[in-house]
């Protein structure tokens, strides 16, 4: 397992679609994207920032439902690439002991982010979906960030939260289960 630092939330340019970027904390110091979803890029960008919703986010609710239980994230480790998919886990202690979750990559590092907790990657993950970064011998090994489009990103996606309701996270309702059956449409 390798630490890596998360170096922050970004929008892929052809798809539209957020994504978690992180770095390998030590040489090489591989970067790995993890695409997520909107609702949790929101809450990763929330915690880094230090800012709280005027609701608490799913996120926040876990982050106070562990605490509340007396315990604590220790890490966050993904821990595999299958199908395109990453996994994950989160390491929780507490009065009862040690445990490790079962997690989506992009809900364990919302928690991570909330508790101070480290992120850690497997080395075969690094290896199969890490990038090096490109070489520049001009760059000295920083990162040159666009604060300015960064923060344009950032009030984009802020205006996109304020107009978000409860209601838009609902599922449509389903038809009543005689009618699909039947095959009519009079209960739809």
């Amino acid at each position: 397992m390798s630490l890596v630092d998360l170096i922050g939330i970004h929008i892929e340019a052809k798809s539209g679609a957020p994504l978690v970027l992180l770095r390998e904390h030590d040489a090489p110091h591989r970067y790995l994207p993890v695409f997520i979803g909107d609702a949790e890029a929101a809450a990763i960008a929330f915690a880094v920032a230090g800012e709280a919703p005027p609701r608490p986010l799913t996120h926040d609710v876990m982050a106070a439902l562990v605490e509340s239980l007396g315990g604590r994230v220790d890490s966050v480790e993904i821990t595999e690439l299958r199908d395109g998919t990453f996994f994950a886990h989160v390491a929780v202690s507490g009065p009862a002991g040690g445990q490790r979750l079962d997690s989506r990559p992009s809900d364990a590092i919302a928690l991570a982010v909330r508790f101070g907790a480290p992120v850690f990657v497997s080395d075969e993950v690094l290896d199969i979906a890490g990038t090096l970064p490109e070489e520049n011998p001009d760059d000295d090994d920083h990162i040159v960030v666009d604060a300015e489009a960064v923060e344009e990103e950032v009030e984009r996606f802020r205006a996109l939260l304020e107009q978000l309701e409860p209601v838009d996270f609902d599922p449509p309702p389903s038809p009543e289960p005689d009618a699909v059956e039947r095959g009519d449409d009079e209960a739809a």
